[in-house]
């Protein structure tokens, strides 16, 4: 048995998507790492791995201007009480600029460690954008949408030279 209880862990989760949603409905990414412990592992397969909460916070606020609101609802959540931790299975959503209810979206399968306060250890996200983002996002273009930025940050793990 983990330190924190299954209320416990749900209502932490509850909080969570509650920060990221107000992100998404603002566009302001910053608070998004006060969901973390300050020695935070944040495991991000294809931009790195951070291990700072201002790492976390510069690298957030980087990735989603071309996207502020993107949204990230859940499609299943897995409780692992005995390690504190929670599994989602998430959609990196953006939805249509013009027609209300059409989506363009990606998996992501997130798995979240808690701390206890609202806080979480560690996260790690596990997707291929390589594969999946490219293609979702020209989607998204090809339907109106419209990047607010230009991508600031590039993916860093590359095999057999692709991006991964």
């Amino acid at each position: 048995m983990g330190k924190f209880s299954r209320s416990e862990l749900e209502e932490a989760l509850h909080h969570y998507s509650g920060v990221v949603d107000t992100c998404s409905e603002t566009g302001d990414w910053a608070p998004f790492a006060d969901l973390f412990v300050e020695n935070v592992e944040y495991i991000e397969h294809a931009y790195g791995t951070f291990h700072h909460r201002e790492d976390v916070r510069a690298w957030i606020v980087e990735v989603m201007k071309p996207f502020p609101h993107m949204r990230f609802p859940h499609e299943w959540i897995a409780y692992d009480e005995d390690n504190d931790a929670i599994v989602v299975g998430i959609k990196n959503l953006l939805d249509h600029p013009t027609e209300p209810g059409v989506e363009f979206w990606f998996p992501n399968t997130t798995r979240l460690v808690y701390a206890g306060d609202n806080l979480f250890a560690s996260e790690e996200d596990i997707y291929n954008p390589a594969r999946d983002a490219a293609r979702v996002i020209g989607e998204w273009i090809q339907a109106g949408g419209v990047m607010r930025a230009a991508p600031a940050v590039q993916m860093k793990h590359v095999v057999m030279g692709e991006v991964q």
